[in-house]
């Protein structure tokens, strides 16, 4: 699994968001680490920071993903338009798959069969998407996903705490 955060924006906009509640063109960094600490509502300026991501994981993967549709918009390597573009190898699946499926799948794919390359897909098959999202959706997930028995899941908020400009606000707060 791959994670790389491309882009993050919005922070200027969400702190003087915050400065109109508190009539005030200060610094509000100070009141925006307040503001996450007691969560909610109250941090709703963490909508207004945007972050693309690319991540490359497993379908398995992808289907809790889309537990977090809210706030988030992707566009990926479509099964419909990739599939039966190339032949598979090992390196296409997060897990080793055995040389029979992938022979298998490259025959299905040799007779252009979408249809039944589709069924027989490993769910360890990698996929790319290109992610939408914004720090409250992401910290949602962290909260929600940090103590999940998928390593994915570890690996993706890792990947996020390591690479995000602002990992103080994603942070678990009591």
């Amino acid at each position: 699994m791959k994670v790389s955060i491309l882009e993050e924006h919005g922070y200027s906009s969400a702190m003087l968001g915050i400065s109109l509640s508190y009539n005030s063109e200060g610094d509000m960094k100070a009141v925006a680490d307040k503001l996450v600490k007691r969560g909610g509502s109250h941090a709703k300026f963490l909508e207004s920071i945007a972050v693309w991501l690319d991540i490359t994981a497993p379908r398995y993967f992808w289907q809790q993903w889309s537990a977090y549709r809210i706030g988030t918009s992707a566009q990926s390597e479509s099964t419909m338009h990739t599939l039966l573009k190339r032949p598979l190898t090992g390196k296409d699946f997060a897990d080793h798959v055995t040389c029979d499926m992938v022979d298998l799948m490259n025959e299905l794919i040799a007779d252009n069969d979408l249809e039944s390359a589709k069924a027989n897909l490993p769910e360890s098959f990698l996929q790319r998407r290109i992610i939408c999202t914004n720090y409250m959706a992401i910290k949602r997930m962290i909260r929600q996903r940090g103590t999940h028995k998928l390593a994915e899941w570890h690996v993706f908020i890792r990947s996020i705490f390591n690479q995000c400009e602002y990992p103080e606000f994603l942070e678990e707060t009591e």
